[in-house]
């Protein structure tokens, strides 16, 4: 891990030295411009003219970044973008990956993709995403949106406003991002495009049964008709792609102390420790480990559809749908390794360094073999209806009705397999264990892919006995885990808005009112997974032979070989039953969300001659009436199962609040002759709470505790949601100044600063004892008079600001023999001092980087183009999948990320006119995902490796 970061040092030097070389290329071409007196003129996006005043066409990557520079500079926002080369094809190979390429904004990934963005340091959860201008449900537990649903063949444009205004509903307090979808009667002439690509992943197949190589396909339809009065466009995208992981989990590191029982004897202050263990004292150890590879097969189907009808110049209106069928199917096979928590013992001898013990042995150690299934099935419906009417004497009428829908179901199912059930009964092993490029390496004895040692069973016996009220039985350990988490989310967008223009001082003045009808519920289905065979508590069933699938190598962290077969096909083939999870801590877990918004907006727009300059901008205010409500559980004490633990049932729990939140804007851009941009905008800016922070519900156990004078007490602890959260709550000012070269190239710096006003953090709040349903804990054991329940609330928050540098630069425009050569790319650095828990220091939020720096060189001209990327992002805490599959946030290590790409467009005059070729190559460096103890990059917790991908592809266009 030392060496890692000292890479990602070294790699984020490199970044940042190249985005500077970029911004200072570009200082001198606009000094070069400022010496000659002249400013370029503006340019068609696509079109140019050579000095012989011929038509020169400006096709793929560079009409792109035209396209960007141009809605950059006209509109009254600080807003960056994307657009299409060509129509069914980005600049890059998803939505995610393009967007992280923006000054300010960048990405984390999941299964080695790019599917969440993170603006000027905030978490995903803290900016929106919008779909034609209209709200979208999500595909995870919250409100950020999940990018890899939205294929990037139906995306036209993506803007991104990092200042809010008025007249846009569902803004974010980081920012906003709005997917655009082409309009066939702007886009103006009939066109079909098709496309294809294969993909290849040079990891390799890690799992019986899974895929290397991969494709995807897409077409585009895009006509008028009826004198251009109609106009239709038509997408859809499909992939099948495989993914592969190795991955190393630890259960993290607690400290190795000799006066453990195990390791010395006597009283605490003369306590002897063994022979050997001297080098030991204090030090911190790997608790266990739990290590896979994890083959994934991704397919998603995407059909978009615009109608777009004018049956008169002053009125039109458009249909438009969108449907997404997301499959990520996962198979996960490795080895758990309970080792210092467990029955593993330490050996002597043991390296120390830096207070980690980084090279040593447990002995005793009893591995649990995992083959477990996770699969995320995800349908997303999106419709639209929009009307508008621009009439003759300034008047204007918008009405736009919307819905959203998203079907998510998310299964976990694990299965655990070892050399006899219960805990102490089986064959243990010897672990070896030190720190290597995977996150750890070890060394064993057993053979975890002999079918004769290791069977299905309840190795350690986890779980305990389970009976159900039919009767049905799993006795002395669970052999598995079932968990299904049901996900609902519906959402409709009513809005209204009228409009005067008044070519005076104030451009035009609107109003709107927009309400939104949102429902967001989780209903968990966990079972626990027992043999049938199994009705004394001893049995222990080697895998079918019809079932085996041979063995997967786990070599590269030093375990071999392991028994591989498929848990979903072993459940259903009537080897194991399912007993029903009865307990109230999985009740608990479901919620019901519902939120209902009406929004009323004044806008006036700024447009006034000042000299030769020229203001414009927009002033405005929102008031946003909120009604939120929330349906849970809370856990109840039913008395004692037939094991002797406690029977915990659930009873409904419901709450609900409403307030009103009013949020000013202002923008104004003072725009010169000489193409220089300055722009000042200040802000009320909001985001409503997590969805999973704001249930009704409530859970708590207790711990017995010896206490001096009174004896075993029984203290209560739990967690709750929060229904009657309000808003992260923030007020923000941005300063730019940007110069620009015509349509081609730009310079900004970019100057933000936020006030934290409002921020939700959990809390430990005590409450009486007797509000709960605990029960008797038996034996003399008194409960404590008070409880103590961790809380999200809402508190204050602390400062954000920073400073975006960005640019692009094609060289022609100060060489002309370096025509079709160019940069683009920037620097961001945010500092933060907010401090989530009252009283403790300030501390990163979630999402927050303190530098982010992307650039991309490129050459397009005559038909060929080539293109080198990289994006570096500094530390930062992420969001990853935890236990049972929730959200668990961990530090995560710095990485860069380096792409390219060639192709080659056939000309006009061509037997192949119309035709393109690309090759692509991600993830270059093969950089690893990292995750780790706050302040010990040596203590990993997440080592996870994707490889390289590898794409080639055609599309025809005509």
């Amino acid at each position: 891990m030392v060496r890692n970061d000292i890479r990602g040092r070294r790699a984020a030097r490199i970044a940042l030295c190249a985005s500077a070389a970029a911004i200072a290329f570009t200082g001198i071409a606009a000094t070069a411009h400022a010496q000659d007196g002249t400013a370029p003129a503006d340019t068609a996006t696509a079109s140019q003219t050579d000095e012989a005043g011929n038509a020169i066409v400006v096709t793929g990557f560079r009409a792109a970044l035209e396209s960007a520079v141009t809605a950059k500079k006209t509109r009254d926002q600080v807003v960056e973008s994307i657009s299409a080369e060509d129509i069914g094809k980005l600049p890059d190979a998803s939505i995610a990956e393009s967007i992280a390429r923006l000054p300010g904004l960048t990405s984390q990934r999941v299964n080695g993709r790019s599917n969440a963005i993170s603006i000027r340091g905030f978490a995903p959860d803290f900016s929106t995403t919008l779909l034609n201008g209209r709200e979208q449900t999500s595909t995870g537990d919250n409100r950020a949106v999940e990018y890899d649903q939205y294929p990037s063949e139906i995306i036209s444009q993506v803007l991104v406003y990092k200042t809010p205004m008025a007249s846009i509903v569902g803004e974010g307090l980081s920012g906003t991002v709005d997917l655009r979808t082409v309009r066939p009667l702007e886009y103006g002439r009939r066109t079909i495009s098709l496309g294809g690509r294969g993909t290849w992943a040079d990891i390799g197949k890690l799992n019986t049964g899974s895929k290397e190589f991969g494709w995807r396909v897409n077409g585009t339809y895009i006509d008028q008709f009826a004198n251009d009065t109609i106009g239709v466009a038509l997408s859809a995208s499909y992939l099948n792609e495989p993914y592969q992981i190795k991955e190393f989990n630890a259960w993290g590191y607690p400290t190795v102390d000799i006066g453990d029982d195990r390791y010395g004897t006597g009283p605490a202050n003369a306590r002897v420790a063994r022979p050997g263990y001297a080098n030991v004292v204090g030090a911190a150890v790997l608790g266990g480990s739990k290590s896979y590879v994890t083959s994934t097969t991704l397919k998603r189907l995407g059909l978009q559809g615009t109608l777009e009808w004018r049956p008169a110049p002053e009125f039109t209106t458009t249909f438009d749908g969108f449907y997404s069928d997301f499959k990520d199917d996962q198979i996960k096979r490795g080895i758990e390794l309970p080792l210092y928590w467990g029955s593993g013992t330490l050996q002597p001898n043991a390296t120390v360094t830096s207070g980690l013990v980084s090279n040593g042995s447990f002995s005793g150690v009893e591995g649990v073999v995992r083959n477990d299934a996770f699969q995320r099935h995800a349908k997303l419906y999106a419709f639209g209806w929009n009307g508008k009417y621009e009439g003759d004497d300034g008047w204007k009428v918008m009405g736009d009705i919307s819905y959203s829908k998203t079907d998510r179901n998310e299964l976990v199912l694990e299965t655990y397999a070892g050399t006899a059930r219960g805990a102490g009964t089986g064959a243990t092993d010897t672990i070896g264990f030190r720190p290597s490029d995977n996150g750890y390496s070890f060394s064993h004895g057993l053979n975890y892919g002999d079918y004769n040692l290791i069977k299905l069973t309840a190795p350690l016996g986890w779980g305990g006995d389970q009976i159900a009220q039919d009767g049905t039985r799993i006795l002395n350990g669970q052999d598995g885990y079932y968990n299904n988490r049901l996900i609902k989310d519906d959402l409709w967008q009513y809005r209204l808005e009228i409009e005067k223009e008044l070519g005076q001082f104030l451009k035009d003045v609107k109003f709107g009112l927009n309400y939104t009808n949102r429902s967001k519920t989780l209903t968990p289905d966990e079972a626990f997974i027992g043999l049938i065979a199994n009705t004394d508590g001893t049995v222990d069933v080697p895998v079918p032979t019809s079932a085996r699938l041979g063995t997967t190598d786990l070599t590269y962290l030093g375990l071999g070989p392991l028994i591989s077969y498929d848990p979903v096909a072993l459940l259903g083939s009537g080897i194991y039953r399912r007993v029903r999870n009865p307990y109230g801590d999985v009740v608990v877990k479901s919620y019901a969300i519902r939120e209902k918004q009406m929004t009323g907006y004044l806008q006036a727009d700024i447009d006034q001659q000042i000299g030769s300059n020229t203001l414009t901008g927009n002033f405005g205010v929102q008031a946003i009436f909120t009604d939120q409500d929330s349906d849970g559980a809370t856990a109840v004490f039913l008395g004692t199962n037939p094991n002797g633990s406690p029977n915990i049932g659930a009873q409904s729990r419901r709450s609900s609040v409403g307030y009103v939140d009013v949020l000013p804007s202002l923008n104004l851009s003072l725009r010169t002759a000489g193409d220089y941009v300055v722009r000042f905008s200040a802000a009320r800016e909001i985001i409503r709470p997590r969805l999973d922070d704001m249930r009704a519900s409530l859970s708590y156990g207790y711990q017995i505790t010896s206490v001096p004078g009174i004896g075993q007490v029984a203290f209560a602890t739990g967690s709750s949601g929060n229904p009657t959260l309000r808003p992260w709550r923030a007020n923000a000012v941005d300063l730019t100044f940007e110069k620009y070269f015509g349509r081609q190239g730009y310079l900004a710096a970019q100057f933000f600063y936020k006030d934290v006003l409002s921020y939700v953090y959990n809390q430990d709040q005590t409450i009486p004892s007797s509000s709960l349903a605990l029960s008797n804990p038996g034996n003399g054991v008194v409960i404590a008079p008070t409880a103590v329940i961790n809380v999200p609330i809402n508190g204050s928050g602390g400062n954000l600001y920073g400073v975006e540098l960005a640019g692009t630069l094609p060289f022609g425009q100060v060489v002309k023999a370096l025509d079709g050569f160019g940069i683009t790319g920037g620097v961001s650095y945010t500092e933060t001092s907010i401090s989530p828990t009252p009283g403790a220091p300030a501390e990163d939020i979630p999402g927050y980087s303190k530098w982010v720096a992307n650039g991309t060189a490129f050459f397009e001209k005559w038909g060929f183009s080539a293109r080198g990327s990289i994006r570096y992002r500094s530390t930062f805490v992420g969001e990853v999948s935890g236990f049972g599959a929730a959200r668990t946030r961990r530090r995560a290590a710095p990485e860069t990320i380096v792409d390219a790409q060639i192709g080659y467009d056939f000309q006009k005059g061509s037997a192949l006119e119309g035709v393109s070729l690309f090759i692509q190559g991600q993830n270059l460096t093969d950089e690893p995902f990292v995750t780790y103890n706050p302040n010990r990059p040596d203590q990993v917790i997440d080592y996870q490796r994707y490889g390289r991908r590898f794409l080639a592809g055609a599309s025809l266009k005509f």
